[in-house]
C-alpha cells in the first residue's frame, strides 16, 4: 500500500526540511512518500524541497507551479500527481506544523480498523483541542465556524468541517470528480468534505492537538475567512442535489 502526502508550500524555507524529515522517519504499515507542491515560494522553499528529492529519490517529489494561484489548486494538482504514482492513500497537511506528523500513524490506523473512506485530524471531535494560547474570541469563531455556521447551512456530520489535517484513499478523491470543486482558497476544505458526504462517502475522525506555527508567518487573515464564510453559501448552492449515484466511476477518472 502506497501513502502520498500532499504538501502545498509557500515561503515555508523555515519548515520544510524538518516536517519532510519528520514524515520520513514515520514507522507505518504503508509506503510513505512525499509530494511538495510549492508556489515559486520567493524565500527559496522550491530550492529546499529539491534538494530533499536529490537526498531522498523516489520518496520526495517535488512539483513547481509559476505562481500563488490557492490552496486548492494546489491540492488538486498534487492529488492528480498522486493518482499518476499509484496512492492508495493521500494524505493532506500544512507544513507549518500545525498539523503534527505525529498522528498520522492514529490516522492511518483509523482508515484501515473501520473501512472508512476520510480521516480528519480533528479539533472537534472529542479529545481534540487547539493552541493554549488562542484567545477566547478566536476559540468561539472557530467553533461557531464549524459546529454551528457550516453545520446548519450544508448539514455536515464532519465535526471539523474546515480542518485540512485529512487522509483520503485515492479512489475517494476520483469519485468525487476533483473537476466539481471550484474552491480555489480554505473553503476548498468545506467544498471537499461537503461533496463527499453528499456523494456517501463514510468519514471519521481523530483527535489532534491543532498548534499555531512556531516559525513562518500565517496565511490566515480576517479577509480570507469572511471571504471563506461567504462562500459556503456558494458551496452549498453548487451541490445540494447531488446523490451517491453522482459518483465518478474510478475508470472514468
Amino acid at each position: 500500500m502506497k501513502l502520498m502526502v500532499v504538501l502545498p508550500t509557500y515561503n515555508e524555507a523555515e519548515n520544510l526540511e524538518t516536517m519532510v524529515e519528520r514524515l520520513l522517519a514515520l514507522e507505518l504499515p504503508v509506503e510513505l512518500s512525499v509530494l511538495v507542491v510549492d508556489d515559486n515560494s520567493p524565500d527559496g522553499t522550491g530550492q529546499i524541497a529539491d534538494a530533499l528529492a536529490a537526498r531522498h529519490p523516489g520518496r520526495v517529489e517535488v512539483l513547481h507551479r509559476k505562481a500563488k494561484r490557492g490552496l486548492g489548486t494546489a491540492y488538486i494538482d498534487g492529488f492528480r500527481v498522486a493518482f499518476e504514482r499509484g496512492a492508495d492513500y493521500i494524505l493532506q497537511m500544512d507544513c507549518d506544523f500545525s498539523h503534527d506528523p505525529k498522528y498520522i500513524p492514529a490516522m492511518v490506523a483509523e482508515m484501515q480498523a473501520c473501512a472508512c473512506d476520510i480521516v480528519v485530524g480533528s479539533r472537534y471531535t472529542k479529545g481534540g483541542s487547539v493552541d493554549e494560547t488562542w484567545g477566547i474570541g478566536r476559540k468561539l469563531l472557530s467553533w461557531w465556524a464549524n459546529s454551528v455556521y457550516v453545520n446548519l447551512i450544508l448539514r455536515t456530520h464532519t465535526k471539523d468541517a474546515t480542518g485540512g489535517f485529512r487522509l483520503w484513499r485515492a479512489e475517494v478523491l476520483k469519485g468525487i470528480d476533483l473537476d466539481r470543486i471550484r474552491s480555489s482558497g480554505y473553503v476548498f476544505q468545506v467544498e471537499t468534505i461537503y461533496v463527499a458526504e453528499k456523494l456517501g462517502y463514510r468519514t471519521a475522525e481523530v483527535p489532534i492537538y491543532f498548534a499555531d506555527r512556531k516559525k513562518g508567518r500565517s496565511k490566515m487573515s480576517f479577509k480570507v475567512q469572511s471571504e471563506a464564510a461567504l462562500r459556503v453559501w456558494q458551496v452549498w448552492w453548487r451541490h445540494r442535489h447531488l446523490t451517491p449515484q453522482d459518483r465518478l466511476p474510478v475508470s472514468a477518472a
